[in-house]
Order: C-alpha cells, then structure tokens, then sequence
C-alpha cells in the first residue's frame, strides 16, 4: 500500500472536489459571487467602511484602513481564483475572508445587535445581518475548500465548458434570489425594534 502524498490528503478530505467539473464550477462561482460584493463596495466606499464600523468590532478609526485591506484582499481572488495555478490558494484566501465576515455576523447576532448592516450589497440593499446570512457564507466557506481541491487530470470536452457555464449562471440566480429573499427577512428597524 503506498502512502498518500502530502498533497493528495487534502484532495481525500473534499471527496468529490476532484472532478474538475465541479471545482471549476466553484472556483467561477466564488469569482462572481466576490465581484458582485467588490462592485457594491466600490460604488460606495464610504458605505462600506460604515458598515464595517457598524459591527463595533474594531476602533473606529481603523474602519478605513480595513476597509482597504478587505477590497484588496477581495480585488486579489477574484482573477486568481480564474488562473488554474493561483486558484488553490485564491479558495483557500476567499474561504478565510468569507469566515471573517460570518465570524462578524456571528458575534453581532450573539450580542443581540440585528440591525447591523452586512455590507455585502451596498447602500441601495442594505441588509441587516441575520442568521440566513451568517449561514449563506459558511455554504460559501464549504464551497471555497472545496474550490481548493486539486482538479482531476482528465481533460475538460466542450460539453464540460458548457456545463460550467449553466451550472455557474444556474447559481448566480440561486444568489441573487437569495439576497433577495433575505433582504425581506424582519429587521429591527422594520418591525417595530422587535428583534
């Protein structure tokens, strides 16, 4: 019996991460799912580093500094989780920035703070944080370890393309719906100040 290579035991704890199909799925659908935050943060940067103070997580005064970092670290995965060679480490950085923002919704809903605004759509969707959030980004962390898996060697037909193409575009709707759906969950603010 040979011994699994250093390399392959991550591949053996993500399971079906190994079919190239579905680790490009993942890696494309991660890639969208941070543009479409980076555009709603880019529109309104001032926006976002409210939002960040918001969460009372941090002094004031670094809201901006941290909110250039995470734009940065989030302008960074975007292309590398596209390039077949940066893709691996892009998951593994997308997963850590998605369980940072979820680690914040968790301690904000822990101290009863629900009117807290997310930061994720921008001003003109604020959404407040909430449990179908926090849960929304640990699906998306799930989805980032297994984006790092190493693809299968077999190549990739044309009807692969396609498939990637639906599947990602299938999910983006599946989001988007989401979003949508949470953003009509009950705030504070709109019910009264009933939590």
């Amino acid at each position: 019996m040979s011994a699994v290579p250093a390399e392959g035991g991550f591949d053996l704890l993500v399971g079906l991460g190994s079919d190239p199909v579905l680790v490009w799925v993942v890696r494309s659908f991660l890639a969208l799912v941070f543009v479409r935050a980076l555009v709603a943060k880019l529109r309104s940067p001032a926006h976002f580093v409210s939002a960040i103070r918001g969460y009372e997580l941090l002094p004031p005064a670094l809201s901006g500094l941290v909110a250039v970092f995470l734009l940065a670290a989030e302008l960074a995965v975007v292309p590398a989780l596209l390039v077949p060679a940066l893709a691996r480490g892009a998951c593994l950085g997308a997963g850590a920035l998605l369980l940072l923002y979820a680690g914040a919704m968790g301690i904000n809903l822990a101290r009863g703070r629900r009117d807290v605004d997310c930061g994720c759509a921008g001003p003109a969707k604020r959404q407040a944080v909430h449990e179908w959030l926090l849960a929304r980004n640990l699906l998306y962390v799930a989805m980032a370890w297994l984006g790092a898996a190493s693809p299968g060697v077999r190549s990739l037909a044309w009807l692969d393309g396609v498939t990637i193409v639906l599947a990602v575009v299938s999910l983006g709707v599946l989001a988007i719906a989401f979003d949508a759906l949470a953003a009509l969950a009950p705030s504070p603010s709109r019910a009264g100040g009933r939590a």
